[in-house]
């Protein structure tokens, strides 16, 4: 598990590949993130600007971690290329806060 300071902008990363390992791109891409207070954002490639194709297959969004404690994100697919893999990240406090 990744550790970074309150403030940090997080940057979360995803990859699609077909059952070769190729990378794809799939038909959705979607993306949500669930903060420590339980509240949960959810992104649409195509649709909101932080959800963002870097190549075939791959995605980023950049994370403002903002509230400490656990984070827990997750990118998925629907229809061709359908897929799901989920990461999560610890956000210190700072001690100068």
């Amino acid at each position: 598990m990744d550790y970074f300071d309150k403030g940090d902008l997080v940057r979360c990363s995803g990859a699609f590949t077909d059952s070769d390992g190729t990378a794809t791109d799939p038909a959705a891409v979607l993306f949500k993130v669930r903060n420590p207070n339980g509240s949960t954002t959810a992104y649409t490639y195509g649709v909101d600007d932080e959800l963002v194709k870097d190549s075939t297959g791959n995605y980023h969004v950049d994370v403002n971690a903002n509230v400490a404690g656990l984070w827990v994100y997750r990118f998925y697919s629907t229809g061709s290329g359908q897929a799901a893999d989920e990461g999560r990240f610890r956000v210190d406090d700072g001690e100068l806060d």
